[in-house]
């Protein structure tokens, strides 16, 4: 396949992560500076057999990009790019090398998308003392240090006025432990008929949303705990569709699908594939890992235990919100 970027604009969906993140004028694909070590944890994906059960739970990367527009092919994962030189903005932000990587709300038609830090530690083994200082007071009066997770920020589809509505990191920040809960809960809200709700999905779509991600959730938790390595200030993304009529005939095909898994595995299904993709609607959600600037792979020294703790956090509110919705409805 080959794709042009003529022209670029501010990502509008970011809820987290610095400023500075354009997408492709169709939405496809972002443009993100990138830090060495966040280059080079996508390169090792290639080379690293430990990395490579991560591989599916990780944006598609397909290079890096210069100011000059140009993909180093290089650094081009399987299907190469070509791109015609950008529109640069003002502030020069492409000044850095920055990664290109597919934008993984693109699919959705009202993507509701929450983005959850990781860890209990937050800054970098390379930090100054000052800065240490800082992120261990900020991991303090946070969420971080108690649970391994912050809310860093998320947007919710008004369910009347079919607009994004943003919680921004202000609110992640401010939130106590004992406010987590709440906080999922205003993520994976109930959307009603009568509008009493403004957000959300009825109960017979995101109960079993709810069930499946927090498999996938938890498929993700166990590479985690597998591999050696620091994850610092990497982010747990979810993306889910607020579209009700979507949602709900994702929700169903991806219960068939799984009906069918074991059928007519090797007879259709590969001569239908390139026929039936392009008609196929998006997935009801995604679960990915992003943001990986303070990555590293660290041989001996056991997995990131702030970041696992994180992931258990995560499936303890998630299991605490499909209780809810499965006893009381709310």
């Amino acid at each position: 396949m080959e794709s042009l970027i003529s022209a670029t604009r501010p990502l509008a969906s970011q809820v987290g992560g610095h400023a500075g993140v354009l997408t492709t004028e169709d939405g496809s694909l972002i443009i993100k500076p990138a830090l060495p070590l966040e280059l080079l944890f996508y390169q090792a994906l290639n080379q690293n057999a430990e990395l490579e059960p991560l591989r599916p739970f990780l944006p598609k990367f397909f290079g890096t990009l210069k100011l000059e527009g140009q993909i180093d092919e290089n650094a081009i994962e399987e299907e190469g790019l070509v791109l015609t030189p950008l529109d640069i903005p003002e502030k020069d932000e492409l000044s850095v090398l920055s990664i290109v990587l597919e934008n993984l709300s693109y699919p959705f038609l009202k993507p509701n998308i929450l983005d959850v830090k990781l860890g209990t530690v937050l800054y970098d083994e390379a930090a100054t003392p000052d800065k240490i200082e800082r992120m261990e007071q900020t991991a303090r009066e946070t969420t971080s240090h108690e649970t391994g997770i912050r809310l860093t920020g998320f947007q919710m589809y008004d369910n009347n006025t079919s607009q994004p509505i943003n919680t921004p990191k202000s609110y992640g920040k401010s939130i106590k432990p004992a406010d987590l809960p709440e906080g999922i809960a205003r993520f994976f809200a109930l959307g009603t008929e009568d509008g009493s709700s403004n957000t959300g999905l009825p109960r017979a779509t995101v109960l079993p949303l709810l069930r499946s991600i927090r498999e996938d959730i938890a498929d993700i938790r166990e590479i985690i705990a597998s591999l050696e390595a620091r994850m610092v200030g990497m982010s747990l993304l979810i993306v889910y569709e607020a579209d009700w009529a979507l949602a709900a005939e994702g929700v169903k095909r991806l219960g068939l699908e799984a009906d069918e898994e074991d059928e007519d595995d090797d007879d259709d299904d590969e001569d239908d594939d390139d026929d039936d993709e392009s008609k196929r609607p998006g997935p009801p959600y995604v679960v990915k890992l992003i943001d990986f600037a303070h990555t590293r792979v660290t041989p001996g020294k056991g997995p990131d235990e702030g970041v696992v703790f994180g992931f258990d956090t995560v499936l303890r509110l998630l299991d605490g919100r499909i209780a809810q919705i499965s006893e009381s409805g709310q």
